[in-house]
């Protein structure tokens, strides 16, 4: 239980400590001089830690305590910020206020909030001594969200025989089955939130979107120090970093944490702070969600098992019947990505349904192609590639009587220029990544 005090109310959010004993660390965030509210992260079978690698791994369990506080911290926004152990260096304080910033822009637009100005970590402490490389193991965490993306990340590192652990944070049974179906070797690290965060949100606490993949991302840096990797290898595609739409002259992007950006600089902090040999990057950064789809369309053992219907992963609240809503934008998107690669029968028998038949759906893939409407506030690609992979079955005879191919054919289509539409552009990549070496001839699996 927390103290009975609305957190809108409150002055000051507090990192009060964070710890690591037997497998569990221990994170604690208080608001004012409030009741504490302890995150618990567990590391299952976890070895000990070696004293050459116990500065590196303090390191990341500092960085964990500061980027997981965001799940509370949003509760009050309250206008100050400490951080026990006084001020930070400039780099972490430079990535902290920038991912509470961006990572947060989303849920400040859907509550009529302006951080700007607001979020500014203490910051002036000496700046740390550059990390040195540890020789850790060259193996490679890759984090399973059950979807598509991480599955094509998978199979490109199994293609170039990389060894590889299957990861993934919580306790999701459909995650839990892609990842046995992997093969690799599999990893569950429990997150345990503080209970008194519920007990906030009775009491007024905002509420809204957060950058776990951030908190996940500062997770699987711990783990790769305890455990002994070199890499972790999320699989965020480029589609990523479109901004979802932009307000008041801040763009805001539901998948901020997923970007370029953010990768970026986290992938510099951990060079910098923790191990010059530990790299953090996204295998699929070069590539738009259509030639992640096109690469997926392949891989036909996981058809039957994987899902990236968001309502399978939420923390409240019912689960579809079966894998696909066939409701929310996920589905909407995934089922219009895979269309132009996959023989109609074959993806109607994935989804159970022809979610481009039904006129009822139109408002939602509206949003995607985004006419009359933005983009989605969900891990989905750009509106110009949603609209070419509209286009290219538009251009087919099996789709073309479909209610919403169709409609697009009639109403939308005379209102676009077909020039703009090609989809080969979209299966190109770019050179813009962060992939280390040794992980570069998986590059080849898409081609």
């Amino acid at each position: 239980m927390t103290t009975n005090i609305n957190p809108r109310l409150t002055q000051v959010f507090r990192f009060v400590r964070c710890s690591y004993a037997d497998g569990v660390a221990e994170l604690v965030y208080a608001f004012d001089h409030g009741e504490e509210l302890i995150e618990r992260v567990t590391f299952p079978h976890a070895p000990a830690v070696p004293a050459s690698h116990q500065a590196a791994f303090d390191e990341a369990l500092k960085l964990l305590h500061l980027i997981a506080g965001v799940s509370y911290y949003k509760a009050g926004v309250p206008p100050r910020i400490e951080v026990a152990g006084g001020p930070l260096d400039d780099a972490t304080a430079n990535l902290l206020d920038a991912l509470y910033l961006h990572g947060l822009a989303e849920f400040a637009y859907r509550n009529g909030l302006d951080l700007r100005g607001r979020i500014a970590f203490p910051r002036g402490g000496a700046a740390k001594p550059e990390a040195k490389a540890l020789s850790l193991p060259h193996r490679t965490l890759v984090p399973i969200g059950g979807g598509k993306d991480s599955l094509v990340a998978v199979e490109a590192i199994k293609s170039i025989s990389g060894e590889a652990t299957a990861v993934w944070v919580g306790n999701s049974p459909l995650i839990a089955a892609c990842a046995e179906r992997t093969g690799l070797p599999t990893l569950n690290i429990e997150r345990e939130l503080a209970p008194g965060l519920f007990e906030l949100n009775r009491l007024g606490a905002w509420n809204g979107h957060i950058p776990v993949t951030a908190v996940n991302s500062a997770i699987l840096a711990v783990a790769a120090i305890l455990y002994g990797f070199d890499s972790i290898a999320f699989a965020n595609e480029r589609s990523a970093s479109a901004a979802t739409l932009e307000y008041d002259g801040q763009l805001v992007n539901h998948q901020w944490s997923k970007g370029y950006t953010f990768e970026a600089l986290l992938g510099d902090w951990l060079h910098q702070h923790v191990a010059a040999d530990l790299h953090y990057c996204s295998l699929l950064r070069p590539y738009a969600e259509l030639a992640v789809t096109r690469t997926f369309a392949k891989l036909t053992p996981y058809f039957d098992a994987f899902s990236s219907c968001n309502r399978n992963f939420k923390i409240l609240g019912p689960k579809p019947a079966d894998r696909w809503c066939g409701q929310c934008p996920k589905c909407h998107f995934v089922f219009l990505a895979l269309a132009p690669f996959l023989a109609k029968p074959r993806l109607l028998s994935i989804f159970g349904r022809n979610l481009l038949d039904d006129e009822n759906l139109a408002s939602g893939f509206d949003a995607l192609l985004e006419y009359q409407d933005h983009k989605p506030f969900e891990c989905v690609g750009e509106g110009a590639e949603a609209r070419a992979a509209m286009y290219a079955l538009s251009q087919r005879s099996e789709w073309q009587e479909d209610a919403l191919v169709a409609r697009f054919r009639s109403e939308i289509l005379p209102q676009l220029d077909e020039k703009e539409l090609a989809i080969e552009p979209w299966l190109q990549p770019s050179p813009e990544h962060r992939i280390p070496e040794r992980l570069q001839a998986a590059l080849a699996f898409f081609e």
